[in-house]
């Protein structure tokens, strides 16, 4: 089968996503049994197919042990078999799965699925965005929500929106429900590579909150921030967010 590389990254995440449905629909798991059971399947489901349709790229899983090989390709992929373990587990739509591949350290294909809302979104078919909220709608964590969010939100006058997975808080501010998603608890690599590219393809402001780029393909995986959001509130949340220094 031969696909371009973001069909082939929103197909994956598009049957990823269908595995993981069944995996919980079959009854066989419930609990922390049913999200080690749906990582499982679903990584193995896009290891493979990735070896094998692109045998000469560099690979990065959450769910599949690290190794040093990647550091050496130009082009790598960095998935994430299910983004949001805690509300798979709970039936809820807010979660993901994540196929991103990184170009010289940036995302530059990307697909986001999210099997709950029967939805695919793809580097390659942005859609225009809806008009920004009145009052700017900002994506926390509905769990923990981070300290330097919530003040930024208060600076600026957001609405705190609480939400699931990092994929899922992306993507609401690609499908217009959010303008803003500011996270500074730490992620990986896996967690933002392909909601980024997807974002940035929809012509959303992506960085670290201190308005750098982010890189990808890392030896250390571990993304300490980021920010997505409209380009006419990047200005306004990266002042809010030097003013909290």
């Amino acid at each position: 089968m031969s696909m371009t590389d973001a069909g082939l990254a929103a197909h994956l995440a598009q049957v990823a996503g269908r595995l993981l449905l069944e995996v919980r629909a079959s009854g066989m798991f419930e609990g922390k049994a049913l999200g080690k059971a749906g990582d499982e399947t679903a990584n193995q489901f896009l290891v493979h197919a990735l070896r094998h349709q692109r045998p000469d790229d560099g690979l990065l899983s959450e769910e599949s042990t690290d190794t040093a090989e990647r550091l050496s390709k130009r082009r790598v992929w960095i998935v994430d078999p299910v983004d949001g373990t805690r509300e798979y587990g709970e039936e809820r739509t807010d979660w993901a799965v994540h196929v991103g591949l990184a170009i010289d350290g940036a995302a530059r294909v990307g697909a986001v699925a999210l099997p709950g809302l029967d939805l695919v979104l793809r580097s390659d078919a942005p859609a225009a965005l809806p008009r920004p909220h009145e009052r700017p709608r900002m994506v926390v964590s509905r769990t923990r929500p981070a300290a330097e969010a919530t003040s930024v939100a208060e600076r600026i006058g957001a609405e705190l929106v609480p939400m699931g997975s990092a994929g899922a808080k992306a993507m609401a501010v690609v499908r217009g429900e959010a303008d803003i998603y500011l996270h500074s608890g730490g992620q990986h690599e896996w967690d933002n590579c392909a909601p980024v590219a997807v974002a940035q393809a929809h012509g959303l402001h992506c960085s670290r909150i201190d308005g750098s780029p982010l890189v990808y393909n890392q030896a250390d995986t571990f993304v300490p921030d980021l920010l997505i959001c409209r380009r006419e509130y990047a200005e306004r949340v990266l002042g809010a967010i030097a003013a909290l220094d």
